[in-house]
C-alpha cells in the first residue's frame, strides 16, 4: 500500500528544489543585469541604445586635460571598445606587406565606384584586450590572417563591426571572414564560418553583434540571400535562421523584452521586422523605410523607433506589441519624413528623441511618445560631418565628430551647449560609457576620459 505522507515528502522535496532552481536563476538574471548597467557590452551599450543609467561621465576636456591616458591602436578600425570588469576589448585590422600572387594589383582592377579596390594584401584581423585604468595592453590575439574577399567603402574598414560580451565570453565578428568566441582571456572557443557575402557596391560590412539569453544575433543583409540567424552563444551551434528579402544594409539588431515576448527588431529597407528571440518567428513587420538602412533602432515604453536618410528621410514609431503587416496601419503611432540620420543612430534620453541629419551636425530632437518638435534642425556648430552614434548618461547628449570635436548638449526642450571639447584625431568609432569616464576610439589613438 502507498504511503501518503511519502508521496507528500516527496512532493515537498520536489517544490524545494525547483523553487531554489528558480530562485538562483531568476538571482544569476539579475546579477548579469546589473553587470551590464555598469559596463558597456556592445555597440550602443548596456541596453544596445545608446545609454548609460549609472555612468556620469565628464563634461570637458582637450589634448591637455581631462586625458586619464592615451594610446596607439594598431591597424585601423572604427568598431566601438566595448569595456568589462576593467577591462576594454577592441577589433582591429591590421595590413601586412604579404601578398598574394594570384590576385591582381589594384592598378590592374576595373574602376569601381567611389574608387574601391579589391585588396590582393593579406590582413591581420586582430583581438585586442587593455587595461582600463591605465592603457596597457594586456593580449592580443590574431583571429583571421587572409586575404579580405572584396574592397570596401573609403569610409569603412575591415574592422567596423563591434564585438560583443555577455561576461562569459568575447563574440567577435569579422563577418566573411568567420565569427568567433573567445573566453575572457583570449583563448578560442569556437569558430563559425557563414560564407561571404557580397555588399552594395562592395561598401563592405558593419553589422554588430548582440547576445541576449545564451543566444548570439547575427544579420547580413547583402546583395545576395540576406538572413538573420540566432547561434548557440556557448557552442555556436544554429539554434534558428530565417531569410530575409533585404538589400544590403549595415544596421545592428535591437533586442526588447515585453510581456511575455523577446524581440528582436531589425531595420530595413524592405521592412522593419520584429521576430521572436526564442524562434525566429516573424511577429510583425512594417515598410516604408529608404536606403543603405544603417540606423539601429531604439525604443521607449510600448514604442519602437527606426530612422533612415540616405536618398530620402524616414522615422516610424512603431508599437511593439503588434502583428502583422503594419504597413501605413494604426500600429504606427507617428512618422517623420525630414531630417533624419544617414549613418549615426538615433539617442532616446529620458522621453526625448535625438537625431541628426545625413552624416551632417544638424540637430533635431521631438518627444518619443508624441513625436511632436521639441528642437528642429538646428545646427551643432563646431560639427560638419558625424558617423559616430550618440550616447546620453547623466541627462547630456554626446555627440562626436569626425573632425575630434565632441560637442556636450544638455537634455530638454531647449538646445543649450555644455562644452565643446577637440582632440587631435578623426572619428568614426562611436563612444562607450562606464563609470565616470568616456572612452573614445580614433582612427590613431584610444582615450581614456575622466574627471
Amino acid at each position: 500500500m502507498r504511503n501518503p505522507n511519502r508521496v507528500f515528502v516527496f512532493n515537498v522535496a520536489t517544490i524545494f528544489v525547483l523553487t531554489t532552481i528558480l530562485a538562483s536563476a531568476v538571482s544569476q538574471a539579475q546579477d548579469t543585469s546589473q553587470l551590464r548597467e555598469k559596463n558597456w557590452p556592445e555597440f550602443r551599450g548596456p541596453l544596445g541604445d545608446g545609454n548609460s543609467a549609472l555612468a556620469k561621465p565628464p563634461v570637458t576636456w582637450n589634448e591637455d586635460e581631462g586625458i586619464r591616458w592615451k594610446i596607439d591602436v594598431p591597424g585601423t578600425g572604427s568598431s566601438t571598445p566595448i569595456v568589462w570588469n576593467g577591462r576594454i576589448y577592441l577589433t582591429s585590422s591590421i595590413k601586412t606587406d604579404k601578398v598574394d600572387v594570384a590576385l591582381p594589383e589594384a592598378a590592374d582592377q576595373p574602376d569601381r565606384p567611389f574608387g574601391i579596390k579589391f585588396p590582393n594584401q593579406i590582413y591581420q584581423s586582430v583581438l585586442l584586450c587593455y587595461d582600463a585604468t591605465n592603457g596597457k595592453e594586456i593580449w592580443r590575439e590574431v583571429v583571421v590572417e587572409a586575404v579580405p574577399h572584396q574592397g570596401h567603402h573609403p569610409d569603412n574598414n575591415y574592422a567596423s563591426a563591434t564585438l560583443t560580451t555577455d561576461g562569459k565570453r568575447l563574440y567577435v565578428p569579422f563577418a566573411s571572414l568567420g565569427f568567433h568566441c573567445y573566453s575572457m582571456d583570449g583563448q578560442l572557443i569556437w569558430r563559425r564560418e557563414l560564407g561571404k557575402v557580397d555588399t552594395r557596391l562592395s561598401f563592405g560590412e558593419a553589422s554588430s553583434l548582440v547576445v541576449r539569453d545564451g543566444k548570439l544575433m547575427i544579420c547580413r543583409d547583402n546583395e545576395g540571400q540576406s538572413y538573420l540567424i540566432a547561434l548557440n552563444a556557448e557552442t555556436g551551434e544554429t539554434v534558428w535562421r530565417v531569410d530575409r528579402d533585404e538589400p544590403s544594409a549595415w544596421a545592428t539588431p535591437l533586442i526588447l523584452k515585453r510581456k511575455d515576448k523577446t524581440h528582436v527588431v531589425t531595420n530595413g529597407k524592405t521592412r522593419i521586422r520584429s521576430y521572436d528571440l526564442d524562434s525566429g518567428e516573424l511577429l510583425w513587420e512594417c515598410g516604408g523605410q529608404v536606403s543603405n538602412i544603417t540606423p539601429c533602432p531604439v525604443a521607449d515604453g510600448d514604442l519602437v523607433f527606426c530612422m533612415s536618410g540616405y536618398r530620402g528621410n524616414s522615422a516610424q514609431a512603431i508599437k511593439i506589441d503588434s502583428n502583422g503587416d503594419l504597413t501605413n496601419g494604426d500600429q504606427i503611432a507617428w512618422s517623420i519624413n525630414r531630417g533624419t540620420p544617414y549613418v549615426p543612430s538615433p539617442i532616446l534620453h529620458r522621453g526625448l528623441l535625438y537625431f541628426t541629419q545625413s552624416n551632417s551636425g544638424i540637430l533635431s530632437c521631438v518627444d518619443a511618445q508624441s513625436g511632436e518638435s521639441v528642437i528642429e534642425r538646428t545646427r551643432l556648430d563646431s560639427i560638419s560631418k558625424l558617423y559616430a552614434s550618440p550616447v546620453a548618461a547623466d541627462g547630456r547628449i554626446y555627440f562626436v565628430g569626425r573632425g575630434g570635436t565632441t560637442m556636450v548638449v544638455q537634455h530638454g526642450k531647449e538646445f543649450k551647449v555644455l562644452a565643446t571639447n577637440q582632440l587631435d584625431d578623426f572619428f568614426d568609432a562611436s563612444p562607450a560609457l562606464v563609470g565616470d569616464t568616456l572612452y573614445l576610439r580614433g582612427r590613431s589613438h584610444l582615450y581614456c576620459i575622466g574627471h
